[in-house]
């Protein structure tokens, strides 16, 4: 079926020349014919024709075709727009596969720089974190643990200062940390929180939570979790986690030790408490807690025997032990643990029992 339109006054303009042409107008065929002068006939597909604005403010209306930037139809017959299925959308922009390259393209330079180049900054940029820095961030992302974990009032979580147990805290802490290669300005706490957790911040914290001394049936068994977050500390792997994943932000507030606004803390506060760390990072803190255990006189097999009980007890959902199975094979780990204590030799506890009863009720 064709449909004819009052081509009087309609005009067209080829954009090639100053000039327009009167044409005749019909529709067939989902087609606009716009006839020519010379007797030649333009087909204008319906759905790809647009209303523009008429700039010139004559009665009518001037229509393009989105395949064309120059031509223009002036048309007075205002039946026809109603033709036209797309009269006032938006014509598709041109080059969509160009867009949709260069659209791929960002997508995989963000995921390069997140993937990639993030971690390679973080890896390399690590080292030349002022101390100061990390202490900042340290200090800040514990103080935000701290209102985290707080179940009810306003006031954080309580740090656990009994001070028979501090002492013996401290005791151990020394034991570990004794000889030239001791870690620097470490600082060791307890949260009064039911968590059976530990982990390690920028800058030389080390926290454990009171569940995981309720949980532990020896001193060497909480000494076995706190060398092996030493080791984090000693090889700064808080910081590199810290890079990672707050990305640039974190790279700029730990070079300037800026975090007035809280917004990296917020964010970090999270994945640190929760932090799972290369199988090589891993295997390095097992490797360091395996020799200041026995630095310490004590058997390296108390790490295997702490997370085995964990595990039987708890599963693997509890929080130490998934922190733990960022390692492909905990089981592994835990054997490596007790392949770690020499049996020849006579190793003795890290604290004697007033001291491990003093640090059981650290938090009371």
């Amino acid at each position: 079926m064709s449909i004819g339109f009052d081509g009087f006054g309609s005009a067209y303009f080829d954009g090639d020349r100053p000039v327009s042409e009167e044409v005749s107008l019909h529709i067939a065929n989902q087609n606009l014919q716009i006839g020519l002068d010379d007797g030649d006939t333009l087909f204008w597909p319906l759905k790809d024709i647009r209303v523009l604005p008429d700039m010139a403010g004559k009665q009518g209306f001037v229509l393009r075709l989105t395949t064309d930037r120059l031509a223009r139809l002036f048309v007075t017959d205002g039946s026809l727009i109603a033709q036209l299925p797309n009269a006032t959308r938006h014509a598709p922009p041109k080059g969509r596969g160009k867009l949709a390259l260069w659209a791929l393209a960002a997508v995989a330079a963000v995921a390069v720089q997140i993937l990639v180049l993030v971690p390679l900054l973080a890896d390399r940029l690590a080292v030349f974190i002022p101390p100061s820095g990390e202490r900042a961030l340290g200090e800040a992302t514990f103080e935000q643990i701290r209102q985290a974990l707080v179940e009810t009032g306003v006031d954080p979580l309580a740090v656990c200062e009994n001070p028979d147990g501090v002492g013996a805290l401290s005791q151990m802490t020394a034991a570990l940390s004794a000889g030239d290669d001791a870690p620097k300005d470490l600082s060791v706490f307890v949260l009064d929180h039911e968590m059976v957790n530990a982990f390690a911040l920028p800058g030389g914290y080390v926290v454990l939570f009171r569940g995981l001394i309720d949980q532990a049936e020896t001193p060497d068994e909480v000494a076995a979790v706190l060398a092996h977050e030493i080791g984090h500390v000693v090889s700064r792997d808080p910081t590199r986690h810290a890079l990672r994943s707050a990305g640039s932000i974190g790279v700029l507030g730990l070079l300037f030790g800026d975090f007035a606004g809280g917004t990296v803390v917020l964010f970090l506060t999270e994945r640190l408490i929760s932090a799972k760390y290369s199988q090589q990072a891993e295997t390095d803190a097992d490797t360091f807690a395996y020799a200041r255990l026995e630095g310490a006189n004590v058997s390296p097999a108390a790490l295997g025997s702490m997370f085995e009980r964990l595990r039987e007890k708890h599963g693997d959902g509890n929080q130490l032990v998934s922190h733990f199975l960022s390692h492909p094979s905990l089981s592994e780990r835990i054997e490596n643990a007790r392949t770690a204590a020499d049996p020849s030799r006579d190793f003795t506890p890290v604290l004697n029992d007033a001291q491990w009863s003093a640090l059981k009720a650290i938090c009371d």
